[in-house]
């Protein structure tokens, strides 16, 4: 350990003149480093239960659809061989969506649900998918950039 000597007609000693506020910054720089390091997993925690509130909304359409395919009375979709849905746009598909989604922290009505049925029937065993995109806002703000959340599930019709 080396001792500063004095400063010709100061007292101090020249190492401390220098290290004065050095705790300060440190404890600044500290505390911001920590402060973004917590809010942004928050941040994260908080994309995650975006996605997993929209996969599972979508998993729910889903559900309700291959359960209201042609052989049900209440028959959702574009219909089969001699069978007109009364659904034919899968909106009751897109209100399952929403009702199983609105019990959330987010807008069902900023939400784009997208139901199709690619084999064009929903006769069994034919498949149905729900795609939803969600624009997620940052809930800290903190200058992040909107993004783009999109979750998508399929099956089969059985019924």
């Amino acid at each position: 350990m080396t001792i500063a000597k004095p400063v010709s007609g100061n007292s101090e000693w020249a190492g401390a003149r220098w290290s004065r506020g050095q705790a300060q910054v440190e404890f600044v720089l500290s505390f911001m480093f920590i402060f973004l390091l917590i809010f942004g997993t928050l941040e994260l925690i908080l994309l995650v239960y975006t996605y997993n509130v929209l996969a599972d909304s979508a998993k729910e359409g889903v559900r309700y659809a291959i359960v209201h395919g042609t052989d049900s009375a209440t028959c959702s979709g574009p219909g089969g061989v001699g069978v007109t849905c009364s659904d034919s746009s899968g909106s009751n598909v897109v209100a399952a969506v929403q009702q199983y989604a609105q019990y959330s922290f987010h807008s069902t009505s900023a939400m784009t649900i997208s139901v199709t049925y690619p084999d064009s029937s929903c006769d069994p065993p034919g498949r149905v998918q729900v795609q939803i995109t969600y624009p997620y806002q940052p809930f800290f703000g903190l200058g992040w950039p909107t993004v783009t959340v999109k979750a998508a599930a399929a099956g089969r019709i059985v019924f």
